[in-house]
């Protein structure tokens, strides 16, 4: 009995003793911060700090007070100052935590609120522009704030401005562009909304759908340019204005001979399906040869983004030639690569090609710029931000090069790949519109609030 009680006793000291050292070893390891050597932790940056901690937007990130220490020159990361770019890759490296629906739902609930939050009242128009209206037809699904941020970027209270948001889209992403749209007397939601499928007639037929909406505008707008959720400009408004004058009426697309690898996109007819394994439908090409095109049109390819006149749209709703040729499309792969391209080499179309013409590319249009993988380091530098499905997410190091490419639009940008690129080209095309109204009208520029009808004239000495 005694011997039990010996052991017993020596067992339990021992018991005491490693837990005991245990404790001991976990202090000792906290006190010398081994977790974070071994297991270091990204940090988090908001891409938008001052809109994440704010009363107006719900945020479950607000929390996080000391994650401001990065503060960027957008003019270094212009001129490509090494110490700046290197800030840019530093924020790449944590966790980047941007506006999600929900915020962007929150932040635009007030319209009185969010016109102040985003300071519309302080934007810059000239008399130029008013008397030279845009019309924008924006294709969007997804990340409200991207969304958000091209619409702030592009706005000006003598355009109009139709988006048409997918029918698969999250009712939250709908409430979200609901609500900016209620915001602004100039934008509208369209009246008629599509399931879009990918490389499908769904697609074209989006864009038609705000088309015919503009039309009915009681702005009498000149030029219409379709962009996408992950587009972005690279001119100020004034700028734009200048550059579609030059046109003088004629429409600025990418038009080009078809390639071989492209021809059985609308020789054969394809049909929707779905595609094993995937939550996605596509149109699969099938063995049935197509009819010849009506009207003996010759098929041209491009891009599925335009700068169209309003000449030019008016027509297409007015034509049994068009109206056949989108019947014709409807089984085609990606028609709306062919459609817009095809049409504006019809004889006696306003602001037509000739067929005869040289090919318009993609980097002769000044429409829209996309950096291709297969293409880099030929026709551009390289991609600094990330690649998706061959396309460039920029980076902030190509800002300069992005501004002095000389395309109106660029694509892709996502904030979660750069922030401070699209924060920084925000900023200078800011910078870019004040500069262009002073040296234009020597003295005097206009401030519009997008609330009232008033105008408050500045002097501004140069």
């Amino acid at each position: 009995m005694k011997t039990f009680k010996c052991c017993f006793k020596y067992h339990l000291q021992q018991k005491v003793f490693i837990l005991f050292l245990t404790l001991w070893l976990f202090s000792l390891l906290k006190l010398l911060n081994v977790r974070r050597i071994l297991f270091p932790q990204r940090g988090i940056y908001l891409v938008e700090y001052s809109l994440s901690t704010s009363p107006f937007v719900r945020n479950r990130y607000t929390h996080v007070k000391n994650e401001i220490e990065y503060e960027i020159n957008c003019s270094a990361v212009y001129e490509q100052e090494p110490l700046e770019i290197g800030k840019s890759l530093e924020i790449r490296k944590r966790t980047i935590i941007d506006l999600d629906d929900d915020d962007v739902v929150a932040m635009t609930s007030d319209c009185d609120i969010y016109q102040a939050l985003r300071r519309y009242h302080q934007k810059l128009v000239s008399r130029e522009e008013e008397s030279f209206p845009i019309a924008y037809s924006l294709v969007v699904h997804k990340d409200a704030i991207m969304v958000e941020r091209l619409i702030h970027a592009i706005y000006n209270q003598h355009n109009v401005y139709c988006i048409h948001y997918d029918h698969k889209s999250t009712d939250t992403f709908k409430v979200a562009m609901n609500n900016l749209a209620k915001c602004f007397s100039n934008i509208f939601i369209a009246s008629k909304l599509e399931t879009v499928q990918y490389a499908h007639i769904s697609r074209l037929q989006a864009d038609l759908n705000c088309l015919s909406d503009l039309l009915k505008s009681s702005v009498q707008w000149k030029y219409v340019i379709n962009l996408c959720g992950q587009d972005f400009p690279l001119n100020s408004n004034f700028k734009l204005v200048s550059e579609l004058k030059k046109l003088n009426g004629s429409n600025m697309l990418e038009t080009v001979k078809p390639p071989s690898t492209k021809m059985e996109r609308f020789m054969y007819h394809h049909e929707l399906r779905q595609v094993p394994y995937e939550y996605v439908k596509l149109p699969i090409r099938t063995n049935i040869s197509k009819e010849a095109p009506p009207h003996n049109i010759e098929i041209f390819v491009g891009s599925a983004y335009f700068v169209l006149s309003q000449a030019f749209v008016k027509y297409i709703f007015n034509s049994s030639l068009v109206e056949d040729f989108f019947a014709w499309s409807k089984d085609t792969y990606s028609p709306d690569e062919h459609f817009w391209a095809t049409l504006i080499r019809v004889p006696g179309i306003p602001g037509e090609i000739s067929r005869t013409a040289q090919d318009v590319s993609d980097l002769q249009s000044k429409t829209r710029l996309v950096k291709w993988n297969y293409l880099e380091g030929l026709f551009y530098p390289s991609c600094t931000g990330s690649h998706l499905r061959s396309v460039c997410i920029y980076g902030a190091a190509e800002l300069r090069w992005l501004l002095k490419d000389g395309h109106w639009f660029a694509n892709k940008f996502d904030s979660k790949v750069d922030p401070v690129l699209i924060k920084c080209l925000a900023e200078k095309l800011e910078e870019q519109q004040r500069e262009w109204i002073t040296l234009s009208s020597g003295k005097l520029f206009m401030v519009k609030n997008p609330t009232t009808t008033s105008e408050h004239m500045m002097e501004i000495r140069v």
